[in-house]
């Protein structure tokens, strides 16, 4: 069973940072982009940065500059280092993942979450 599981979210000041960490576990072939998204209460969820296999990455217009998606594929895990982080940033965030299975097939899985919350 393939599983993604996120770290390192937690209390930080205004101007501070943070690193999420997500490890993909289980069976499978390979993984292709790998991505963090965010949700506030009443809001649809977003995607905050994408890194695709071979190197290519993109941010919402909001983080850019300011966060940081990399990826360890011999680790399997993801990362996203966010610095200058501001109250707007207080969100859960979700690693999201497009796995290749063991059926040669492409399967979107998400992890449970981990809370980030900017404040005095």
């Amino acid at each position: 069973q393939v599983q993604l599981v996120e770290s390192g979210g937690g209390l930080v000041q205004p101007g501070g940072s943070l690193r999420l960490s997500c490890a993909a576990s289980g069976t499978f072939f390979g993984i292709n982009t790998m991505s963090w998204y965010r949700q506030t209460p009443g809001k649809q969820r977003e995607l905050v940065a994408s890194s695709i296999t071979g190197g290519s990455t993109n941010y919402a217009d909001s983080v850019k500059g300011r966060f940081t998606i990399s990826r360890d594929n011999a680790k399997k895990t993801v990362y996203l280092q966010m610095n200058s982080l501001q109250y707007e940033d207080t969100a859960v965030y979700y690693c999201n993942a497009d796995i290749l299975g063991t059926s040669y097939r492409f399967y979107n899985y998400w992890g449970q979450g981990t809370q980030v919350t900017v404040s005095l």
